[in-house]
């Protein structure tokens, strides 16, 4: 049964990859309906649920995943860049200082964070949090593009 979840959640990913999105979601409910706890499928699920901008349903999926795994720091990502597309930027904050908490150089969190300083106005902080990324991973594409932006705001 496990072999043929781990096929059903390979075939889910491949869907959402090549953004089949709605057939995706039919395998991610398959799998959730033989193991409802299974935090890969709970996850992703909410992955794509919010890639079809289906943002409410999403951030219940992620809310379900932190029951489960209250330190799950996909699921608290994704939590995060829901409500910031939800505009409620002081609760993805939220949810990104938690991930920094657990892990003080994930670079993902400290750019996300950055992104809704920069909403709110706050720009100076979110240069703070694109550096801190580029610091550990000078790479970072989108740490580079976003503290480019915030600095051009800035002049």
């Amino acid at each position: 049964m496990k072999r043929e979840l781990s096929k059903m959640l390979e075939k889910a990913s491949e869907l959402s990859e090549d953004q089949k999105y709605s057939q995706a979601l039919k395998y991610y409910e398959n799998v959730l309906r033989v193991d409802p706890v299974n935090i890969t499928a709970i996850i992703d699920y909410g992955v794509t649920l919010q890639n079809l901008a289906y943002l409410k349903r999403a951030l219940e999926m992620y809310d379900m995943a932190l029951t489960i795994q209250p330190k799950n720091i996909s699921a608290l990502i994704n939590k995060g860049t829901v409500l910031h597309t939800m505009e409620k930027y002081s609760e993805a904050i939220s949810c990104y200082d938690i991930v920094l908490r657990l892990d003080e150089r994930n670079t993902m969190a400290a750019v996300c964070k950055g992104l809704s300083l920069g909403e709110m106005g706050n720009i100076k902080s979110a240069i703070k949090y694109f550096k801190k990324a580029l610091s550990i991973d000078s790479q970072y594409e989108l740490a580079q593009i976003s503290l480019s932006t915030a600095k051009k705001i800035i002049k």
